[in-house]
């Protein structure tokens, strides 16, 4: 349950405690109503489509700077009906507006929940004036980084991790065409040296801005890396550690310690995965200037107003969120692949990661009580083409059905049309093959060159078979501009707290990135003494390795 800032709570039933989830379960070993033949589990996309000239139109959907088509998925209107019913069941769109106007809505922890607040326009959001305030001050000041006669700044490093790192670090090379010419950014997260060598190889300290990000100034990974980059600094030369050195942070005080007193803020209200829209955006602003900055924000914000305001048919986070549940915990599957078939979104796969496995991750309903059922999925995926000559042929011949979402752009950056033909052939190529397959009788009709002359015609064919009706989802953005990478980020958001709220979860704790933090600050010394008294025969024996 959710409380609203007056304290009265809101309807939330868990996804399994309502009829609408038995019916699923049922229909989905059931035959199908008007004589189809088999159960969901043996649904037909390829049938669907011949029977049902307007399934495309019918599920498709445009929310801002987004389109999707959903048609290519295991589903009818029954089950989306079913769907959406078990949604208003399990209390979704009263959750969804005790996120917005402030309750608390990460219930461990006490906190609301409003990275939304963030994008809001002056006056339309809560915290107003706060979000406002620290946005028009960094603002103001990337605007000086960015004007490099005068700064005499060529390189930004970010020093973050997990969602410092990885939304700057995507948004960033999502957006390259808009990027400042005569800036280059570099993104430093891992605690292993190996990641900060290459960046400060080719640095010269006084032409380079270390941004440390760190809400607590705690972090242990970040200010391992930060006092290693500022130790490199004095030691090539570097002067007025204040000048080349800001800080991401609410501890003001540790942050002069180090050094720096230039420092931007944000809230407890805003989560880590959720924090590129804030303070936490400061390269991304760095590098696209206050009006690209801006438009990100916009477009975040579009999608808020579409999650909030769409009717649940039109509304296509709320779809999206809907359709994993059903993927996880009826037909079975276990994680969902991502192409973007852009290049420049070659970070998001990863970024999505954090979104959805951190978020929904968890084996405990908001009450602590233990699941019956399956929550995240595994997340994962390479840019197209690339996928396809990596780990495509699992999804097209391997023994797991794994759903796939395809990102298409229409407009390129680059002069190259030719290569966009190609790229956008391949990515539509690769969605109908997954879905139409090839049987037996049609690849017993050919022989490829590359065939074994030994190996009988029927053994090849078996060989070349493809099972198809393998389910995929393609959105299409007109461009990949900051107004619609924000518009797409939003619409992953929502997306993982419609199925957290039908899951019954807290979607916005991370416990289960503790554990490992206290044991290593447990070993750290452990490495320097070489004592394994207390410690389980397999890390003992490892850590005397490693000494």
């Amino acid at each position: 349950m959710s409380t609203t800032p007056h304290g009265a709570q809101t309807a939330a039933v868990r996804g399994d405690r309502t009829p609408q989830w038995a019916e699923l379960s049922d229909w989905v070993q059931a035959p199908r109503a008007g004589g189809s033949q088999g159960s969901y589990r043996q649904y037909d996309l390829r049938q669907a489509f011949a029977d049902n000239p307007q399934r495309f139109t019918q599920f498709s959907l445009q929310a801002p700077a987004v389109f999707a088509d959903l048609s290519k998925n295991l589903w009818d209107e029954q089950v989306r009906g079913r769907l959406l019913s078990m949604a208003q069941a399990c209390g979704v769109l009263q959750q969804r507006e005790a996120m917005f106007t402030g309750a608390v809505a990460n219930p461990t922890e006490g906190r609301a929940v409003l990275h939304t607040a963030l994008r809001a326009p002056r006056g339309q959001g809560l915290h107003s004036e706060a979000v406002h305030g620290v946005l028009d001050r960094m603002l103001a000041y990337t605007q000086g980084v960015r004007d490099v006669q005068k700064s005499g700044i060529r390189d930004v490093v970010n020093i973050g991790i997990g969602g410092s790192d990885l939304g700057p670090q995507m948004a960033v090379a999502a957006l390259d065409a808009q990027v400042h010419p005569q800036l280059r950014f570099h993104f430093v997260s891992n605690v292993d040296g190996h990641d900060l060598a290459p960046v400060l190889r080719h640095l010269d300290p006084q032409r380079s801005l270390f941004i440390v990000a760190s809400k607590t100034f705690t972090t242990q990974e970040t200010l391992a890396n930060a006092h290693a980059a500022k130790a490199w600094f004095l030691a090539q030369g570097g002067t007025d550690i204040a000048r080349h050195f800001v800080g991401v942070t609410t501890n003001l005080q540790a942050a002069a310690a180090f050094g720096i007193t230039t420092t931007f803020g944000f809230w407890d209200w805003v989560g880590g995965r959720y924090s590129l829209w804030g303070a936490i955006g400061l390269p991304i602003a760095i590098a696209l200037g206050e009006d690209g900055f801006r438009d990100l924000l916009r477009g975040a914000h579009a999608m808020d107003q579409h999650f909030q305001q769409a009717e649940p048919q039109a509304n296509l986070p709320l779809q999206l969120g809907l359709l994993d549940v059903w993927y996880r915990n009826f037909l079975g599957f276990s994680s969902r692949s991502v192409a973007p078939y852009h290049q420049g979104l070659r970070r998001f796969p990863a970024y999505l990661q954090q979104l959805e496995m951190e978020s929904n991750g968890k084996s405990v309903d908001v009450q602590g009580h233990a699941l019956p059922y399956a929550t995240s999925p595994v997340v994962w995926g390479e840019p197209g083409t690339n996928g396809q000559h990596a780990y495509f042929q699992m999804l097209h011949q391997g023994t797991d059905v794994i759903p796939v979402e395809f990102i298409a752009v229409k407009t390129p950056t680059h002069g190259w049309p030719d290569l966009h033909r190609k790229l956008l052939a391949n990515c539509l190529a690769q969605s109908q093959a997954l879905m139409l397959g090839k049987s037996a009788e049609e690849a017993a009709l050919e022989r490829p060159p590359t065939a074994s002359a030994s190996i009988a015609p029927e053994v090849m064919a078996r060989h070349r078979t493809f099972a198809g009706n393998r389910p995929s989802t393609t959105f299409v953005l007109e461009a990949l501009d900051p107004y619609t990478l924000g518009a797409l980020v939003a619409m992953y958001e929502h997306r993982v707290f419609t199925s957290a709220a039908v899951w019954g979860i807290n979607a916005f704790d991370q416990w289960g990135v503790e554990l490992g933090k206290v044991l290593c600050n447990q070993l750290l010394p452990r490495l320097d003494s070489g004592n394994t008294s207390g410690l389980d025969g397999s890390t003992a024996g490892l850590l005397k390795m490693l000494r």
